[in-house]
């Protein structure tokens, strides 16, 4: 029952699943790790003469909502990355206070990234969930287990593109800028029926919740650069 009533909250406010709910509840079940996109996801694409864009404390609070929902189930922490064509000072900042494992820069092709990422930590394309917006990410999302396109409604030849050629498993109602990151997190949850626990423990700052935050708070994050078509160890703060 819970499965139907998921699909139609998201549904009702507008979202679009893509693949049979059955099917995303049941490949949720084996990611072991999420990968975000930055400018577009987190934020709304712009940026100024800083190289910077912004993001949102709701989109924020939604991944740590979703790490959180991992580490009750499997009592570990799921891999978390960021992969960004360009320098981004404010999703490096993000990445290093949210204490993610890996962010990705200057990498020309997102598949170079991505494949660094699996085969780094020793997990299949097949166990990461993508969060993702545009042309650029596509390659990947041919790649991943379970993708989630970030809406842009303005763009109705892309979203039938993304259709026609079973590239998504879950449209946003919400586009980027507008919570829908969080939304993405929030329905990934709700799938796995475990979303009033995941709540109640935070609200409450539950020892559940403090041994997963300090366990969260020691991963140190792993900056990449892929200039000069290499992907090495870079320090960009």
């Amino acid at each position: 029952m819970y499965l139907k009533d998921t699909v139609e909250k998201f549904t009702d406010e507008g979202g679009r699943f893509l693949a049979i709910p059955e099917m995303i509840a049941r490949d949720s079940k084996n990611i072991k790790a999420f990968v975000f996109d930055w400018d577009g996801v987190f934020s709304n694409g712009q940026k100024n003469e800083t190289r910077s864009s912004t993001f949102n404390e709701i989109d924020s609070m939604g991944v740590n909502l979703l790490r959180f929902s991992y580490w009750q189930n499997y009592k570990r922490s799921p891999l978390i990355a960021v992969i960004t064509g360009e320098r981004n000072n404010t999703s490096f900042y993000w990445s290093k206070r949210e204490h993610i494992h890996a962010c990705y820069y200057k990498v020309a092709k997102k598949t170079d990234a991505f494949n660094h990422f699996c085969t780094t930590n020793k997990i299949k394309p097949s166990e990461v969930a993508f969060i993702f917006d545009d042309v650029i990410d596509l390659a990947v999302a041919r790649l991943a287990g379970l993708r989630i396109l970030i809406a842009r409604k303005t763009l109705p030849v892309f979203n039938e593109y993304i259709i026609k050629n079973n590239l998504a498993d879950y449209i946003t109602a919400n586009e980027s800028g507008h919570y829908a990151v969080r939304e993405a997190c929030e329905m990934i949850i709700t799938m796995q029926d475990n979303y009033d626990r995941v709540i109640n423990e935070r609200a409450s700052y539950s020892s559940v919740y403090k041994e997963y935050i300090e366990n969260r708070n020691t991963i140190e994050t792993l900056f990449y650069s892929g200039e000069n078509n290499q992907i090495t160890i870079s320090n960009p703060l």
